[in-house]
């Protein structure tokens, strides 16, 4: 290790040269998740938003099940968002309220 063809100021440029790559690596990587974090708030500005009411459809698609404030967690992935007018119909037709968000308190229709 103490080679004498190497001088201790060789050795030093070397570190130097070491510590400036890690140095720009770690400046990249600061870029790269500057950009992501632009990215993620971009996203979500731009995410329409959450809708006022969901109807649940059931596995063949076509007949809900239940209705659902917007945003309620209990919602399944066969959700849609509606409008005020068909969750009163689907609620007036016997179609079940989600026990957890309670739409039809919500809007004032109980049995």
């Amino acid at each position: 290790m103490n080679d004498s063809s190497t001088s201790r100021l060789d050795m030093l440029r070397f570190a130097r040269r070491i510590a400036v790559q890690q140095v720009e690596q770690i400046d990249r990587w600061i870029a790269t998740e500057e950009r992501r974090e632009t990215e993620r708030r971009h996203g979500e500005q731009a995410r329409p938003p959450a809708p006022d009411w969901l109807i649940e459809m059931g596995l063949g698609g076509r007949d809900p099940v239940c209705v659902h404030v917007g945003g309620c967690n209990m919602a399944g992935k066969r959700s849609r968002g509606v409008d005020r007018d068909p969750v009163l119909r689907a609620l007036t037709e016997g179609v079940a309220a989600c026990p957890h968000c309670r739409p039809d308190t919500e809007l004032g229709v109980l049995d």
